[in-house]
């Protein structure tokens, strides 16, 4: 193993490109292998997964009916969505029939896909950091699932129910195209999963040391603000619907400091050691 490291180690860069080239093709067949069979399961994913949150009865929408009852009010429940899916291309159906596939491979491969970045920049860790791949990638697919669950179980909705009953005037009808909505979904949903890596992505930006936990402080503001600015981009445009995407991005931003501290605390021990 230290002999292959080192070997790893002593290539040139065109070397290094030629490994990362075959890590991103092992990932690209295997995202395309999930997306054939989510292309075939075509009646799941579109009217069971997809075009759910188009139901008044899903279940976000109970939840927050519930929730407006314990309350003494109705005023968070709904009893209809209106508009209808309609399709104005000739290859629209098509089209997003085979992004949304692609899209649901992502999703499935993640775990793989994260795998193989991992092993592209193992050789430049240490041991002991080579030995946490595991942890890395369970960590890292646990969070972008959740940020997917997220997205999907309360940004979609949220989404879904404003834009589908905001009007102009009653002379317009609601006739929505199917690109649009399975884009809102896609978008919503794959945003969200990416926005929960915040506590990876600082992790490694520690490590290479281009930030600090007193960076982080320092602009927490400039982050809320930031934060804000993202939940405008993938919700409706309510202040309600921002406030509940923030925090929980809030809270990963914390999170992501308190692992900076620690990052910072191992890298200050290794060189009173190595000192």
């Amino acid at each position: 193993m230290a002999r292959k490291i080192k070997q790893e180690k002593d290539m040139s860069f065109l070397d290094h490109v030629e490994i990362l080239r075959w890590h991103l093709v092992r990932s690209t067949i295997a995202i395309f292998a999930f997306a054939i069979g989510a292309f075939v399961m075509k009646d799941f994913v579109f009217n069971t997964i997809l075009f759910a949150p188009k139901d008044a009865n899903f279940i976000t929408y109970r939840f927050f009916c519930k929730v407006s009852k314990t309350f003494g009010t109705d005023g968070l429940c709904i009893t209809d969505i209106p508009f209808t899916f309609q399709s104005l291309a000739m290859a629209e159906q098509f089209s997003v029939h085979i992004w949304t596939s692609i899209t649901v491979g992502f999703i499935v491969a993640f775990p793989f896909v994260v795998w193989e970045f991992w092993k592209f920049i193992s050789p430049g860790l240490y041991e002991k950091e080579r030995r946490g791949a595991f942890a890395f990638i369970v960590i890292s697919s646990f969070l972008f699932f959740i940020g997917v669950l997220f997205g999907y179980y309360l940004v979609t909705p949220l989404s879904v129910n404003f834009l589908g009953n905001y009007s102009v005037s009653d002379i317009v009808s609601r006739n929505i195209t199917i690109g649009s909505y399975i884009s809102l979904v896609r978008s919503s949903s794959l945003a969200s999963g990416l926005i929960f890596e915040l506590p990876i992505i600082m992790y490694f930006l520690t490590k290479m040391g281009l930030i600090t936990p007193d960076f982080l402080k320092k602009y927490r503001k400039h982050a809320l603000v930031v934060v804000l600015i993202l939940a405008a981009i993938i919700t409706p445009p309510d202040i309600i619907s921002q406030i509940i995407v923030g925090i929980p991005i809030m809270i990963l931003y914390e999170v992501s400091i308190i692992i900076s501290k620690i990052v910072v605390k191992r890298e200050l021990k290794k060189e009173q050691q190595n000192a």
